[in-house]
């Protein structure tokens, strides 16, 4: 229980990926990827019971080592490229609810953010009850300001690449921010009766760049190795 809420940590891990081949178990400071989000989970201290839904017997035996629990292997048809991030979680909280177990929230920690602090999972739960949120989305500042992009035609003519009216001076634009993919946190019977997390009663936790690494390919990769190591 943390302050009053019992509270499921779900954490998906696909065994296959095409931008990284094997990336939930890729090394980063001598350690598989998931095991950085297994460590920050348990290190936070709020979990009731972590949980790893995965189609791979190499995660399972990693998340299980690492201190997770891995008990049932994902379905094929939750391990393609297109199933939904929100099925796999629904598909889990099925399960856990035809052995009697529900929980008063949930929170999906995606492996492919190793950055993500234990007191960041803390922190998203202490602002869904200061808000009485339905659901927590962590959110960063973007890295390259939409105002200052633009397509190109054919020929590559820069001539109304600049709408009118916007800003030359960075200062001067107004703050946007992205996903980053960290934390998606909601009440349990918020997110059983919806198809996405957001809503009205959706707010956005704030996280600094430097612990908003996304691991998708070689690149990121490399950028969250110099952040560990910086």
């Amino acid at each position: 229980m943390y302050k009053g809420l019992s509270v499921l940590g779900f954490i998906p891990a696909r065994a296959g990926s095409k931008g990284l081949p094997g990336k939930n178990i890729r090394l980063l400071a001598g350690k598989p990827l998931i095991v950085h989000t297994i460590e920050a989970a348990r290190k936070s201290g709020v979990f009731d019971y972590l949980l790893v839904s995965t189609d791979g017997e190499e995660i399972a035996r990693i998340a299980r080592q690492a201190g997770a629990d891995v008990p049932f292997m994902r379905p094929a048809d939750l391990a393609t490229d297109t199933a939904r991030s929100i099925d796999v979680l629904h598909h889990a909280m099925s399960w856990l609810e035809e052995r009697g177990k529900k929980y008063d929230c949930v929170m999906t920690l995606q492996p492919t953010s190793p950055l993500r602090a234990a007191e960041d999972i803390s922190n998203a739960l202490d602002l869904l009850i200061e808000r009485s949120a339905d659901a927590i989305v962590s959110v960063c500042e973007v890295d390259h300001h939409p105002w200052w992009c633009n397509t190109l035609p054919a020929d590559g003519c820069m001539k109304d690449f600049f709408r009118p009216g916007i800003p030359a001076n960075r200062q001067e634009l107004p703050r946007y921010y992205r996903l980053n993919g960290a934390i998606y946190l909601a009440r349990w019977d918020f997110i059983r009766r919806c198809d996405n997390w957001y809503g009205p009663g959706t707010y956005a936790y704030i996280m600094p760049r430097e612990r908003s690494v996304d691991i998708d390919g070689e690149i990121d990769l490399l950028l969250a190795q110099l952040m560990v190591q910086s």
